[in-house]
């Protein structure tokens, strides 16, 4: 896209948010309150439908427009970036790289219009390391069987289908991880939604009960085995969104901070011209310039078509953890006003922690950088 496209893109996806999810984020926080009524208005002005293609009902946008509309998203209302990047990210762009025409025609439409996907990776005995999952799909004719549980699932009870990531048996041999869609509203799919939160509080995240969910062969994402290359892909676009709504997250800190420190007087003028609040609004302005700065290479690499696992991980890896300094420095700034919820920076606190945490720890980040750069796996 165009430097005035983008501009005018940022200018539509800010409008929205500052008429109808800054002046209700708190609320939703409060109340741990899923954002049903912003889906239509997001649908609309083609927010849920950023990367998908135009024939399929989204807005066709690229890397650097999608980075564009996160990175919104993730300064208005994180709990909502995560819900929009869950479903672009992870799920419509996994679709529109291994599914077939029949599974995009069947589920991109949907995802567009706000039906929204999940991502079933994580287990309770099986986070960082994949290698110990125990959903099982075990065969019969050409159906599958799935059996197992799923954790911390965003969009696991409001969507309409999920990525189930399950060890596919086969005349009982295990033929290694694979990757099914399935719809949520199968018999035997079961979630319950995860509540006290420290944050992402107005999110969906889910646990979800498989028993005797029964798919067939035509929803099979990509390979039997191969679900593994399809979660590695998806997880290089979730780190994507992570940076840039981090990104995002971290500038809003500052601009609040900002606004904060030239309005509130102390010792007989503004605490913005006192030097050591300055000194924390020039380290957020740092942080912040340097996780944009890794942003925008993934997006070349990304507009280039080029492989970019290296430098997502290093974008998530450095954007994230600046978010949690600058929404730190942020509550610091504002003083007791900072921790309570007057003001928006300690639910950017909140939201910032855990996007060190989901799509890959800091440490798993360091370990993959590491094996890249080094060519020497240390998992």
């Amino acid at each position: 896209m165009e430097d005035t496209e983008l501009q005018a893109l940022r200018a539509s996806v800010r409008a929205f948010c500052d008429a109808h999810v800054r002046p209700t984020a708190r609320e939703r926080d409060r109340a741990e309150a899923f954002p049903a009524e912003l889906l239509p208005g997001l649908a609309e002005i083609g927010v849920l439908g950023a990367v998908i293609p135009v024939e399929h009902g989204g807005a066709g946008l690229d890397a650097a427009g999608y980075r564009v509309v996160i990175e919104e998203l993730g300064a208005a209302d994180s709990s909502l970036r995560s819900l929009v990047s869950v479903n672009l990210g992870l799920v419509a762009r996994s679709i529109l790289r291994w599914g077939t025409d029949e599974q995009q025609a069947r589920w991109l439409p949907g995802l567009a219009r706000g039906e929204l996907g999940a991502f079933g990776l994580t287990e309770p005995g099986a986070g960082s390391n994949p290698g110990e999952m125990t959903t099982r799909a075990v065969r019969h004719g050409d159906r599958w069987r799935i059996d197992g549980a799923k954790i911390f699932i965003t969009n696991g009870t409001r969507g309409a289908v999920t990525m189930i990531l399950a060890r596919a048996v086969v005349e009982g041999e295990d033929r290694g991880i694979t990757c099914f869609l399935v719809p949520q509203d199968a018999p035997g799919y079961v979630g319950t939604q995860i509540h006290g939160k420290l944050g992402l509080r107005s999110g969906d995240t889910a646990e979800l009960a498989l028993s005797g969910v029964e798919v067939g062969d035509d929803d099979v994402l990509g390979a039997v085995g191969g679900g593994m290359k399809v979660a590695l892909s998806a997880l290089d676009d979730g780190r994507f969104s992570l940076a840039a709504g981090a990104v995002g997250l971290a500038r809003e800190a500052l601009e609040v901070s900002l606004t904060y420190a030239g309005e509130r007087q102390q010792w007989g003028g503004p605490i913005a011209a006192k030097q050591l609040v300055q000194e924390l609004l020039a380290a957020m302005h740092v942080d912040i310039q340097a996780a944009a700065g890794l942003v925008d290479v993934v997006v070349a690499r990304k507009l280039a078509e080029q492989r970019c696992t290296l430098e997502v991980s290093t974008a998530k890896l450095f954007a994230t953890e600046a978010s949690v300094r600058c929404a730190d420095r942020a509550v610091q700034i504002h003083g007791g006003y900072g921790y309570v919820d007057e003001y928006p920076v300690q639910r950017l606190l909140r939201d910032a922690r855990v996007t060190t945490l989901y799509e890959g720890t800091t440490q798993v980040q360091h370990l993959i950088i590491g094996r890249l750069l080094t060519g020497e796996s240390a998992f």
